[in-house]
Formats: C-alpha cells, structure tokens, sequence
C-alpha cells in the first residue's frame, strides 16, 4: 500500500473542484489558497491516522481511503472556517476525526447493503469478509473519537450526537418504514441522519473551531443538513446511471439490493406494476437469481417520470439549503456555499 493519496497545489483544487466551479466569483476564488493549505494538511495526517503497526489494520482501514474520495466534508470544514480565523489546527482536527467516521460508515453501509463495489473497487467486505469490515469500520469510529477527545466536551457532543444520527439512520433504514408511516418522509428523515448529520457537523466544526461568530453555527448546520439530503437523493439518481466508470458501481446497485430509493418509492404511485416487477426481481435475486434480471428494469426507471421527480427534488433541497445561509455575511463563504449546493445537483458521480 501506498502512503496515501498525495494532491498539492492545482492538482488538489481540480480534484475537489475549487476552482472552476464552487470558487468561481472573484470574492470567493480569493480563498481558495487558504482552503487548499487547510485541505493538504488534513490530508497529510489523515495518512498518518489511518496508519497501524498492525498489518492487517494498516491495509483494511487504508483500503478505502486509497480508493479515493471527493472529501466533502474536509472541504465544507476549512471553507466554514474560513468566517472566523481560518483552517487553525483545531479545524483541521475535527476535518479528520468526520472524514475517519464517514470513512467507517461506508465500511458498514457496504456489509449491510451487500455492496460489491465502493469508489471503484471491490467493496472491504468483499476482499476479506463482513466480520473484518465492520471491525475496520469500529477501528476507524474510535480513531475518529480521539481526535474529537483531544478538542474537548463541546467537540466529543458534536461526535456523539452525529455518531447516533448515523446509527439511527441505518438502523431506520434497515427496518423500513412502518404502517403509519408515510413512506417519502421516512426516506428523508433517514438521509438526514445518514448523510445530512454529518455534513451539518463538518461545515458547523469548520466554524466552531475557527472562533466564528456563534450566529452563523445553526445556519450552517442547516445547510449542511439540508445540502446533505440534497447529496443522497443526486445519488439515487447516480444509482441508475448507464456509466459504471463514472460513479464506480454497477447501474441500479441499491436497487438490485433492494435498498430504497427515491425513484423506486415514487414508484408506488406513478408506475406500480414497475414497482411490481422490481420486488419480484429484488426478491428472486435474494434467492440466488443473477442481478442482471433486472437489467431491463434499471434501464426503464433510469428514464422514468420518477427519476426525474427526484431530480426535482433534489435541486429543490439544495435550494432550501441556500436560503439557510441568508444570515451570513455576503462574500467568499457564502458565495462559494452557494455555488457548491447547485453542484449537487449537476453531477453524474
């Protein structure tokens, strides 16, 4: 294994994207040096983070961090930051001790999902087992809780109350909605608390740890929560993208496995003989079928009325998180967080 991945400079505003898009006005472009300094460093020890004398820990918990990553909520961090006294070593901390946790969650979601494929990979459960990708994903929510330990009480609240989002949201997930329950808002309440929780954490840490104003904090959090769910119903969408090589998984991979989807919830009204015809798939491929069963069916919701509602959708989540942010002060930040929640929504990976 490598050191892990080494971006600096130019290189590393392509890879996330500061320039020709988040930090396209002048205002906000005049802070992409800062946020690049504060990103190489999270990077930086973040490959010493995930470093074990362990053998097998060193390459588990590496794994996926090699694979790749947008780090979207590094970035959210240090551009948060940038409203009080920037990228200080606090926030850079923090930075890492979420990216470490968001990296543990995928080990679980991958086991729990019956992924095969993560960041264009094999998926960690995949190469050695469901037992020692849940074990790689614990090592990594511990390392994640000593770095917040290390900020002290306020910071180990911010970790544990995000911590139980996330686990609430999977356990929500895995349950399914219950009889009383409408089932679109069910599906949302779960991506706030998987995906949106820690977005909100990143760009509220970003703040806190900077020594910025407390009236941006809730603001901010707001916007992360909503950009958050924003995120995930874009990658339903992505989910039933025709490119594997653009989004690194195999098209109608949640479907396949019968997790849900937007797409596939909005079914139950708009097409149910489709839903129909995917449960019957979902359930033949739980009982040894090839999941390419529903290969026609992927193709045909990949088109639907449906996916595009959710697209919809999307875009107007991601509007709801830029209103959140009328209270901060016009510039760079908000700019740049502006700009950052329509790129949700004009994405294919």
């Amino acid at each position: 294994m490598t050191s892990g991945p080494q971006v600096s400079g130019s290189r590393l505003a392509s890879r996330f994207g500061l320039n020709d898009r988040v930090f396209a006005t002048p205002a906000a472009r005049r802070l992409v040096g800062k946020i690049e300094a504060g990103l190489e460093r999270a990077e930086e020890q973040l490959a010493g983070d995930l470093h074990s004398t362990d053998e097998l820990v060193d390459a588990t918990a590496r794994y996926l961090y090699e694979a790749g990553g947008k780090r979207v909520r590094p970035m959210l961090a240090m551009l948060s930051s940038q409203l009080g006294d920037g990228a200080t070593d606090g926030v850079v901390k923090a930075a890492r001790a979420l990216e470490l946790t968001h990296l543990g969650s995928l080990y679980h979601d991958d086991v729990m999902d019956e992924a095969d494929r993560r960041r264009g990979v094999a998926s960690a459960h995949a190469v050695w087992g469901n037992s020692i990708a849940i074990l790689t994903g614990d090592v990594l929510f511990s390392r994640a809780s000593v770095l917040m330990a290390e900020l002290g009480p306020e910071a180990m609240k911010l970790q544990a109350e995000t911590f139980e989002r996330l686990v609430l949201g999977q356990m929500h997930e895995t349950i399914g909605a219950g009889e009383t329950d409408d089932p679109i808002e069910f599906y949302i309440r779960v991506l706030s608390d998987k995906t949106g929780s820690l977005i909100a954490a990143a760009a509220h840490a970003g703040a806190l740890f900077s020594g910025a104003d407390g009236r941006f904090h809730q603001p901010l959090r707001t916007f992360g929560e909503k950009v958050g769910v924003a995120f995930q119903l874009m990658d339903d969408v992505i989910d039933l993208s025709a490119d594997p090589a653009e989004t690194g998984k195999v098209p109608g991979t949640d479907l396949r496995a019968g997790v849900p989807t937007m797409p596939y919830l909005l079914l139950g009204e708009a097409d149910p003989a489709l839903k129909a015809r995917i449960d019957d798939g979902v359930a033949r491929i739980a009982d040894g079928a090839a999941p390419a069963i529903l290969d026609d069916c992927v193709e045909i919701l990949r088109d639907h009325i449906v996916t595009a509602r959710t697209r919809e959708l999307a875009t107007s989540w991601a509007n709801e998180a830029t209103a959140a942010l009328e209270p901060l002060p016009r510039g760079g930040v908000r700019e740049a967080l502006t700009r950052f929640a329509g790129t949700l929504v004009d994405r294919d990976s």
